[in-house]
């Protein structure tokens, strides 16, 4: 039976790199039954995409958010900056799938104020070269975290993070993180939002923050690189979804689905990197 949600907010899945979990995520979306999905930037990285990596699991995440709109789901795709070519194709409207840059949403009398954040990010304005460096660096440290996490296994012990101990201990880091959420909170109070829900910055987070005598709830969604979380709202309440904790989706059973490789999927992988070319030489 699957789980019905009302909204489910998922960002920074970054197909098409070593460090995704699209096999979870894919777990994760067949254990749900949402009403509304969006899908907050960098879904499908861009910056890093190659027809050299795109292994099976990838192509069923896909083929699996084109199967909610055949089924009517509310599917909105709203950019991030790892996918920004595709804003191009904002305001591109099939059935119940849309592209957009931003979304407010009406829930139950309060407004939600969703957007994907990469604005906010001084490299993404002044340096582009070097956030785009700093992504591959962070898909290479992501491989050898693996890597090392086989080998803590091994030896009975249990997983770390690289990538967070990082964080944790650059004072910069945790500064940057702090003013991304000052920062998308005051303009959401400004504009009367209740909530504002970002991802970008791969933090999971649901927090009340106050400025003067006004207050919103600060949201972020994570990402399916470190994390494995989402956000989700049922009766008037939201909630972090965090993968780790679902022991009902692990269980599920992807094998039929490994090793399907039907034309149709051939096809529309080959229009995928045709359409990332073309986009790469405008």
């Amino acid at each position: 039976m699957k789980r019905e949600i009302e909204v489910v907010v998922i960002s920074d899945i970054h197909l098409g790199t070593y460090g995704c979990h699209a096999t979870e995520l894919l777990k994760y979306l067949k254990s749900i039954k949402p009403k509304t999905l969006i899908l907050n930037g960098d879904i499908i990285d861009i910056w890093q995409f190659s027809k050299h990596y795109w292994p099976s699991s990838h192509m069923q995440v896909i083929k699996h958010l084109t199967g909610l709109i055949a089924e009517n789901v509310k599917l909105y795709y709203i950019t991030g900056n790892h996918d920004e070519m595709l804003r191009r194709f904002v305001g591109f409207n099939m059935g119940s799938f849309k592209i957009l840059n931003k979304i407010v949403l009406k829930l139950d009398g309060k407004k939600a104020w969703i957007f994907h954040g990469d604005v906010f990010d001084v490299t993404m304005k002044h340096a582009k070269w070097l956030a785009k460096s700093g992504a591959i660096g962070y898909d290479a440290l992501i491989v050898l975290n693996r890597a090392v996490n086989f080998i803590m296994k091994k030896f009975g012990k249990g997983k770390i993070s690289l990538s967070k101990k990082i964080k944790n201990s650059v004072k910069g880091a945790i500064k940057f993180i702090n003013a991304f959420e000052e920062t998308a909170a005051e303009i959401g109070i400004s504009n009367k939002y209740d909530y504002v829900v970002c991802g970008h910055i791969h933090q999971p987070e649901i927090r009340e923050i106050k400025q003067g005598e006004s207050s919103i709830t600060y949201m972020n969604s994570g990402d399916w690189v470190e994390n494995l979380t989402a956000l989700e709202y049922n009766n008037k309440k939201w909630s972090i979804y965090k993968y780790s904790e679902d022991i009902i989706a692990q269980s599920i059973d992807l094998s039929r689905e490994k090793n399907q490789a039907t034309a149709k999927k051939v096809e529309l992988f080959e229009n995928l990197v045709m359409e990332f070319k073309m986009m790469k030489r405008a």
